[in-house]
């Protein structure tokens, strides 16, 4: 037992956990957590954004990145508000973010007196983008409810969390247990007669294919080793790029499930909804399909599989591939290279995107990352980016959320500082976090940002001239000057009209101790659109 304050047990709680590196925007109602980790600041520090979405997408980033937990401070009402979007991104993502947010004074909750960042239900607002949602009320609760939190944070289907203390709570005083690390809860293994019962499903199929997802982020070497005995295809989604080493002939990509989707038997996926099949390219009799996932409540969504299996994806995956044994090929290499070949061709129709993906991977070392907004070389980068490592390539998953990749790649950075990290956004997108540069100046993060700038929200301009009969309307956009705006920020800041221009720049950024911003100039009428690849008809049933 000691003496801590409310705002004192939280902190060491973080770093009982190894917690060590935390985001926020400070404010009265945090001000006693600020102050212990002045006082622990030989354990624990804390990157200081300049907007609470910010520092929400900073965690989202440094968790996405490494799997680790991403934690970050915010005030209550607007602060919390402000972050709702980075947490709900990682909602989506299954992301490790634990949010820590202030009160008002605990006698004065849903008292409707109107208080400084009074909302009213917190605590229900927030729960609905949280696995789990708790106020501290007395500070000798804290041990407890942050080991609750941070156990409900690192076992079955991970999901932010947030914690919430008020300010009358955090500067009062209590002897309150030393917090201790958690004991990792153990992963979820699967059934053994549901594994047997999917090997002798898949040693019958003609033409398994398998489908991963976010949920096989850290089971990459039980998928690769899966794929090898199959001798299958393995699509990845978008949320689980790197997984496959892109260079394996199994590797395929979005778009190659597709083509495959047609002739495939037996279909097991493993820790993904594979929500886009199973609702856009058809079902049939003939089509078995298995599910591993952790959470049982995500099997019959879209329809209710052959055999469902609940389990963590990497003892389910080394569990189905310990039954399977020794297997004779599938699929041959060739088959799978020539299916490559099929979706190089549908990708490589988008150009000028390919080529200035074409420059960033060839100048992003192998295991450098890359985070993606939602704009028009992100878009084609989710089939035409090769990935050659699990969590290096970033991407908000279904949420979509435009504008996260400035604030999510200095997440990225903070978390893996001896790596190389290139973020790509449109102009519309990158000037909802452009405040940030100040906070990348400021503590010196070295990553380079790639502006593409059309002077529009491409994709809204581009539906309305194509599906509204030109009725353009709040889609073009008057931008600063964006190499002056970096610049007056203290960001190495430069200006490119074409790849190789863009080549020069990469390799001259990623030389600089610092931040840096890329403007690459285009124009939006040269930009095809990539929504061949995403919008696939029907391929079987009727």
């Amino acid at each position: 037992m000691a003496e801590m304050t409310g705002g004192g047990a939280i902190v060491d709680s973080l770093i009982a956990n190894g917690i060590d590196l935390v985001f926020g925007v400070p404010g009265a109602q945090l001000d006693y957590s600020f102050s212990a980790m002045y006082d622990r600041s030989n354990e624990i520090k804390i990157i200081h954004a300049r907007h609470e979405q910010g520092a929400a997408y900073m965690a989202y980033g440094f968790a996405q990145s490494t799997g680790k937990v991403g934690a970050f401070f915010v005030v209550p009402g607007p602060g919390l508000l402000n972050a709702m979007a980075a947490i709900s991104t990682g909602y989506a993502c299954n992301t490790p973010m634990f949010c820590i947010s202030g009160q008002i004074p605990s006698k004065k909750i849903n008292g409707k007196t109107g208080q400084l960042h009074e909302i009213r239900d917190q605590i229900e607002i927030v729960g609905k983008v949280t696995k789990f949602a708790h106020r501290i009320d007395e500070p000798e609760e804290t041990p407890a409810a942050m080991a609750r939190a941070l156990n409900e944070l690192t076992s079955g289907r991970i999901r932010p969390v947030e914690i919430e203390m008020s300010m009358d709570i955090m500067p009062k005083k209590a002897e309150v247990e030393v917090a201790k690390a958690i004991q990792k809860r153990a992963a979820k293994k699967p059934d053994p007669t549901k594994i047997s019962q999917a090997a002798v499903l898949i040693k019958a199929a003609k033409r398994p294919v398998v489908f991963i997802g976010g949920g096989t982020l850290d089971a990459s070497a039980e998928i690769r080793a899966l794929a090898k005995t199959l001798c299958a295809p393995v699509v990845s989604t978008v949320n689980s790029l790197g997984v496959m080493d892109d260079r394996d002939p199994y590797a395929q990509r979005p778009v190659g499930g597709h083509f495959l989707w047609k002739d495939a038997d037996v279909v097991v996926g493993i820790g993904t909804r594979m929500a886009i099949p199973l609702e856009d390219w058809g079902l049939d009799e003939n089509l078995k399909i298995i599910r591993i996932d952790v959470d049982s409540e995500e099997m019959n969504i879209f329809t209710k599989p052959d055999i469902e299996i609940v389990a963590d994806a990497a003892e389910g995956a080394k569990a189905l591939n310990d039954a399977l044994g020794e297997m004779d090929a599938k699929w041959s290499e060739d088959e799978m290279l020539s299916l490559k070949e099929q979706v190089a061709k549908e990708v490589g129709i988008m150009v000028p995107q390919v080529e200035y993906l074409n420059v960033i991977r060839d100048v992003l070392p192998d295991d450098g990352f890359f985070v993606s907004d939602l704009t028009q070389i992100g878009y084609a980068s989710r089939d035409g980016f090769p990935v050659y490592h699990p969590r290096t390539y970033i991407y908000p998953s279904y949420q979509g959320t435009l504008g996260h990749s400035y604030a999510t790649g200095l997440g990225v950075q903070l978390a893996n500082p001896d790596k190389k990290v290139i973020t790509v956004a449109g102009d519309g997108g990158f000037m909802f976090n452009v405040q940030e540069m100040a906070t990348a100046a400021q503590f010196n993060i070295p990553m380079v940002c790639v502006v593409f700038n059309d002077s529009a929200f491409g994709n809204v301009k581009r539906i309305q001239q194509n599906s509204h009969d030109g009725r353009v309307i709040a889609s073009d956009l008057q931008n600063p000057d964006f190499v002056k705006l970096g610049e007056s920020f203290g960001v190495k800041s430069s200006r490119t009209d074409s790849p190789e221009g863009l080549r020069a720049a990469l390799k001259e950024g990623f030389g600089h101790d610092g931040p840096v911003l890329i403007e690459v100039k285009m124009d939006l009428a040269d930009i095809p659109a990539p929504w061949h690849l995403y919008f696939r008809p029907p391929v079987r049933g009727e």
